[in-house]
């Protein structure tokens, strides 16, 4: 069984927003029917900061580890449109993975990291960049970037 987690911010001003791409993968997978014999998904309802403490408690409830997890998640650090997937590492400034490790005690997490890039201007902070809306250029290819990192996240469970 695993825990396949997509990380967001919970409220309505932040839907549609770069930072909740996770959310949007978990949406993918639900409408695709995932088996629930293998997975279970899980979008905290906490802020992206505090994620790690909505997914121990997850996990308690299930009896699931840390190995068992599956992380979806925004990064700034790849290029609009990348998918990156890997079993371990560290947080690369990522808040809500920072709360993760924390919380679970290890830095040994699948993830699907899915590429939002950055501004093309310099001067525009990361926090609002993350917060921002998807372009009209990135909501057009959104829908296949959303599918392939779904895709990645099936291969895993």
């Amino acid at each position: 069984m695993k825990l396949i987690v997509g990380l967001g911010n919970p409220g309505k001003e932040y839907e549609r927003t770069r930072h909740n791409t996770g959310f949007l993968v978990i949406d993918e997978l639900e409408r695709r029917g995932i088996d629930r014999m293998r997975a279970r998904t899980l979008k905290p309802d906490t802020f992206m900061n505090l994620s790690g403490t909505a997914v121990t408690a997850a996990l308690r409830q299930t009896n699931m580890t840390a190995a068992d997890v599956i992380v979806a998640y925004d990064d700034a650090d790849l290029p609009f449109g990348e998918i990156r997937v890997r079993d371990e590492g560290g947080s690369a400034g990522h808040n809500g993975m920072k709360s993760l490790f924390e919380c679970l005690g290890t830095e040994a997490v699948k993830r699907v990291r899915v590429g939002i890039g950055r501004s093309e201007h310099p001067e525009v902070p990361l926090e609002t960049w993350v917060l921002g809306r998807w372009t009209k250029e990135e909501e057009e290819q959104l829908p296949g970037l959303i599918a392939r990192a779904a895709d990645e996240i099936e291969k895993m469970i």
